[in-house]
């Protein structure tokens, strides 16, 4: 990787994006910083005249997804780091959704990011070199209620993220899944779609809302170091959960899925396969 590095930064406008991109700024880096809406990006231009670029863009368009990718690297002369972060959540029981919410949903979380990694990838294997990183969640092992459209397309986009890994290191391309903690960047309130709620599912609403509490978590900037040191690493994972209390909830959810597949193991082994 070079010293001063470019970066491509998805969803840079707020919340995660905008914490990276502030640390790549500060880290001496140059940074294509992407979202629908560049306005909340011109203090940082102002600030960074040089390292800068902002460039607007809906994931969900393939079309301009490559024509703002080809832009991208002749603003550095090419990219080195891609952070496939742009996202929204859909909030609501999967009844209530309708096909709308839910197609929009997915345009952006799992088929934006397809559409980038498909754009950057040519890039990349041109230069024999580059990290892509694909934010996902914590969350993506297994679906929670209210939120299960977030939890499918994060899990689409681990899958896929799986595969593209093995596809592209043979060109020198590294992948990692970065399964992302809960941090407060607004996921829960600009970033949201609701559905309308059935009362119906009140009582589940109400405990949900007990569960989860007031708490928005941690400011996003405490991840950005983290992702850069990723970032630098000359062998990174395929997979990383970014947070420590995340680390501890995931591993006993995993702990606990095992145990249930073990206590019907002796079903499972009935059939041949």
């Amino acid at each position: 990787m070079p010293d001063t590095r470019t970066w491509f930064i998805t969803g840079a406008s707020r919340g995660l994006g905008r914490a990276f991109t502030e640390a790549a700024l500060s880290a001496g880096d140059r940074v294509v910083a992407i979202a629908r809406d560049v306005g909340p990006l011109v203090e940082l231009e102002e600030k960074y005249p040089d390292a800068l670029r902002r460039l607007s863009l809906d994931v969900s368009d393939r079309r301009a997804v490559f024509e703002t990718v080809d832009r991208a690297a002749e603003a550095f002369g090419g990219l080195d780091v891609v952070v496939n972060n742009a996202g929204g959540l859909l909030y609501g029981m999967v009844e209530e959704a309708t096909e709308q919410q839910i197609r929009d949903h997915l345009d952006v979380n799992f088929f934006g990011a397809v559409w980038v990694a498909q754009a950057v990838i040519p890039h990349l294997r041109a230069r024999g070199s580059g990290r892509l990183l694909q934010i996902t969640s914590m969350g993506s092992g297994g679906g929670m209620a209210s939120v299960g459209f977030y939890g499918a397309g994060k899990a689409a986009l681990d899958s896929v993220s799986e595969a593209l890994a093995m596809e592209v290191e043979q060109f020198g391309i590294k992948v990692t899944i970065v399964q992302m903690g809960g941090y407060a960047t607004g996921l829960f309130t600009s970033g949201t779609t609701a559905t309308t709620p059935d009362p119906a599912y009140e009582e589940l609403r109400t405990r949900l809302a007990e569960m989860w509490g007031d708490d928005a978590g941690p400011d996003p900037s405490g991840a950005a170091p983290v992702l850069l040191e990723l970032a630098a690493l000359p062998d990174p994972p395929r997979r990383l959960i970014l947070g420590d209390r995340s680390f501890d909830i995931v591993l006993e959810l995993d702990r606990a899925r095992a145990e249930q597949y073990r206590a019907w193991e002796s079903l499972s082994r009935l059939a041949p396969g």
